[in-house]
């Protein structure tokens, strides 16, 4: 006896069905867990997707012109955060790209201000050409390269970066499987096909227990995310351990070694202040 034939739409249900099963049980590829970079602050990182995507182009703009040194110090810190946490870019190098109309604008990168941050001289090239038309290109050719961890990008004019250019460094930046760093000068109005666009401001850090200068402190604001949510964190950077943290609560007391009274001393409440220490 032949059965009847199923109904098409059953026979589709069916296979999706098959499908979703063998998905389900198929093996993670071995670069799985390299496929997002987390900043290490769970409700950011949620928000993210797991962090920022790899293999992807990402926007940094400064909040106001003032907040752009702490913009591209931003950017500096997630490619050392890169380095130290994605294996693939364990013996890869970063790239930074400056236009000379960037440079005179905002100057160029200070060698021990970076070494500060955690990057080490010797895995950073800098790259300084001609026009922003120049730099679109180059970045676009370094981020095909599987050899580069980190390709960064730093604009001044917007001019040269019409959407036409903007989806050939995203397609680059999936080609290479690298982080592609867009540093702007100013946030454009139009519409990008970049991953994500973060928005920096510079925020008070709290000082070190000592009361010197604390850890780098902004105000990271997700203004588009095509995983997930947007919004504003207090995001820290231990220049120390190389990692992003939130910051410790303002009114929490820092922890200081108190150091014994000393037993080779008499009492200083039987010392007569009229009486000079030799």
């Amino acid at each position: 006896m032949t059965m009847p034939p199923r109904d098409a739409g059953e026979i589709l249900r069916a296979l999706r069905s098959r499908v979703a099963a063998l998905e389900a049980h198929r093996p993670a590829p071995a670069e799985a867990a390299d496929s997002v970079l987390a900043f290490g602050v769970p409700e950011l990182d949620r928000a993210l997707g797991g962090g920022i995507a790899l293999g992807a182009l990402h926007e940094i703009v400064p909040a106001a012109p003032r907040d752009l040194a702490a913009a591209a110090g931003t950017v500096l810190a997630l490619a050392v955060h890169a380095l130290g946490t994605v294996r693939r870019f364990a013996r890869r190098e970063v790239l930074w790209i400056q236009a000379d109309l960037a440079g005179r604008e905002a100057g160029r990168l200070y060698g021990p201000g970076v070494a500060a941050l955690g990057l080490s001289p010797a895995r950073l090239v800098e790259v300084a050409v001609a026009s922003e038309r120049d730099a679109a290109f180059a970045m676009e050719e370094a981020l095909a390269c599987r050899g580069l961890a980190v390709v960064i990008g730093e604009f001044l004019d917007d001019r040269a970066l019409d959407l036409v250019a903007l989806r050939r460094l995203s397609l680059a930046a999936a080609a290479g499987g690298g982080l592609g760093l867009l540093l702007r000068h100013r946030a454009a109005a139009l519409a990008s096909p970049a991953a994500t666009r973060l928005e920096i401001a510079a925020a008070p850090g709290l000082p070190d227990g000592f009361g010197g200068l604390g850890q780098p402190a902004v105000l990271l604001s997700v203004l588009r995310n095509r995983r997930g949510p947007t919004g504003r964190w207090p995001v820290v950077w231990d220049h120390h351990e190389h990692v992003f943290r939130e910051p410790a609560r303002r009114d929490a007391p820092v922890p200081l070694p108190v150091a014994e009274a000393p037993v080779d001393r008499p009492d200083s409440s039987h010392h007569d202040p009229a009486r000079r220490t030799g």
